[in-house]
């Protein structure tokens, strides 16, 4: 099988995201959770935490490997030899930007393939920005997060306050 990269910025990683990095495990040989430098975005996390907390719930998975990369996500599989992409899906809403991103990395790189996969019915309406929020209001992410990045959340809120 080939090289697979499972891109996205993780602020935090969600128990959703590690379904999706768990599962692309068992389906490709070796994989690379790439941590990407969203400018759009104002993350809770800096990008070296965000690498740690995903070194740290990933250790049990032999073929997968943590990296950071700035720039165009084709670039950053060009310059590693991936021919995967691998995307989760969480709902329809997601499919629509999901399939336009899939389109142009693969007219900017035709031999990348992008494959989608659904997440578990039980995240799928799981993401960051609601952990983010859920955390910050002094809600319980038991059950959203692993407990490491539970650990990690309480840090970040407790040096904000």
């Amino acid at each position: 099988m080939p090289y697979a990269i499972v891109p996205g910025s993780f602020d935090p990683v969600t128990n959703g995201h590690l379904d999706i990095i768990e599962r692309a495990s068992r389906t490709f040989d070796h994989v690379t959770v790439a941590v990407v430098v969203n400018r759009a975005k104002s993350p809770m996390f800096t990008i070296q935490e965000r690498v740690e907390m995903l070194r740290e719930v990933c250790a049990h998975l032999s073929n997968v490997d943590v990296d950071s990369f700035d720039g165009l996500l084709v670039d950053y599989a060009r310059s590693h030899g991936a021919g995967i992409i691998v995307r989760g899906l969480r709902a329809v809403s997601d499919f629509e930007y999901e399939l336009q991103m899939a389109l142009t990395n693969r007219r900017l790189l035709p031999d990348i393939e992008t494959v989608f996969m659904m997440t578990g019915a039980e995240y799928s309406y799981l993401s960051s920005n609601i952990v983010r929020e859920i955390a910050l209001l002094g809600g319980s992410v038991e059950g959203l997060v692993p407990d490491s990045v539970k650990q990690h959340l309480r840090q970040k809120i407790l040096l904000k306050q």
